[in-house]
């Protein structure tokens, strides 16, 4: 795949109702630990699929998209085998699945590591009550801390992800600090259904839920907005229902090969979104 085959991938998301745009393709293909392939029938692209090295520690599958007219013909069955052969050195790849998507996966070797849902929600700023005094906008300054915890949390390097999401949309980047003290960061990004954000790393769900509300206190009102959950913490997923989030549908993290950089997901409250991680 190249940059002259996004607009058909672009075509594929929103056949689909997926969330991404055109920058998150250019990321895929633009970064060097990035890349993908396409499924091609009578010159027509069918099908896509894309990849992520997070250094040595894994790496991501992602926009597993086929025409909804060319399902269950071998068109994903042929991606996934062209990824995993590509990416057959690798000690571990993962990817979020879609319920459509696991019997596939399971067939190539993944198993499941821990249930996501993703919930959104039409902003309306009033309904959050008093901005937490301690969470502000990020800076330049704070991204390297951010970083460095995100390295230990997430399990991997995704620096320069995190970076793209910070100048695409510097409005959706907020850190709690208490003194020189990082306790959480949130990031976000712009899509075509709605403002995704996320990660949002906390060290307690408190906090989270401040790096939240401040967040969607900062959006115009009638911004929908969109968080995917790891399913690790009902009393999680309840607040941010009693807030106004609708959940919508599920994902299933899964893995082929040993994750040797696991992370800690319980201070994971929101993930980069199934094309990241």
């Amino acid at each position: 795949m190249n940059a002259v085959d996004i607009p058909a991938g672009l075509d594929l998301c929103r056949l689909s109702r997926w969330n991404q745009i055109e920058e998150d393709w250019r990321f895929l293909l633009d970064s060097p630990d990035g890349g993908g392939w396409v499924a091609e029938r009578d010159t027509a692209i069918r099908g896509t699929i894309g990849f992520l090295r997070y250094g040595k520690c894994y790496s991501w599958l992602s926009m597993m998209i086929v025409h909804p007219d060319d399902r269950r013909t071998g068109v994903g069955a042929r991606l996934m085998e062209t990824a995993i052969d590509a990416l057959a050195s690798e000690g571990c790849v993962r990817l979020d699945a879609t319920p459509l998507g696991v019997p596939l996966y399971r067939r190539f070797g993944f198993s499941g590591e821990f249930e996501l849902v993703r919930a959104s929600i039409t902003v309306v700023p009033d309904d959050f009550g008093p901005d937490p005094e301690y969470v502000s906008p990020m800076r330049d300054c704070d991204l390297t801390s951010a970083f460095t915890r995100d390295h230990e949390v997430f399990g991997a390097d995704r620096s320069a992800l995190l970076a793209s999401f910070y100048n695409r949309a510097p409005d959706l980047a907020w850190t709690a600090k208490r003194g020189d003290a990082l306790l959480g960061y949130c990031f976000g990004r712009p899509g075509y259904l709605y403002r995704q954000l996320g990660p949002v790393v906390a060290e307690d769900a408190s906090v989270a839920r401040d790096l939240v509300v401040r967040c969607l206190r900062g959006q115009p009102a009638g911004t929908a907005v969109a968080v995917d959950v790891p399913r690790l913490k009902p009393e999680w997923i309840t607040w941010l229902q009693s807030v106004g989030f609708a959940t919508e549908r599920p994902f299933l993290r899964m893995r082929r090969g040993e994750n040797e950089s696991s992370g800690h997901a319980e201070h994971q409250f929101a993930i980069a979104g199934p094309e990241f991680g």
